[in-house]
């Protein structure tokens, strides 16, 4: 389970941080669908994918603690699944979105589970065995 958590938090942390320097030197081009959008648009893409690269960073750093910190694993999966939260009240509000988005809604729905189950199992683990 360790090396399970660990390796994921790793991938998760990597992904975010890519996908945050995309958006962040690409703006609003890196959106499908939106290429068109505006400087407002194009100013909040390149803001919050900055705090993106940010929080892919904060999985890097869980990932290369001994062992992995649950309660961080826990945060940064509660924020995750808050991202599921907004996606589905943005689908729920103004129906589907560009058709890349649904695989990273499902992303987003199964991952947080994921991470919070691994990480209570290696708390677990490094409870029992006083690591």
């Amino acid at each position: 389970m360790a090396a399970t958590l660990r390796w994921l938090a790793w991938a998760m942390g990597v992904a975010c941080a890519l996908i945050g320097i995309y958006h962040v030197v690409l703006g609003v081009a890196s959106v499908p669908g939106e290429e068109m959008a505006g400087a407002t648009v194009d100013s909040r893409e390149r803001f919050y994918n900055a705090i993106f690269f940010g929080y892919g960073l904060a999985w890097i750093w869980a990932a290369r603690q001994k062992p992995v910190p649950a309660t961080a694993v826990r945060w940064l999966a509660g924020v995750f699944a808050l991202s599921a939260v907004g996606r589905l009240l943005s689908l729920a509000v103004h129906g589907q979105p560009h058709w890349f988005q649904i695989p990273l809604i499902v992303l987003e729905v199964v991952l947080p589970p994921v991470f919070f189950w691994l990480a209570s199992a290696d708390e677990k683990r490094v409870t029992s065995t006083g690591l």
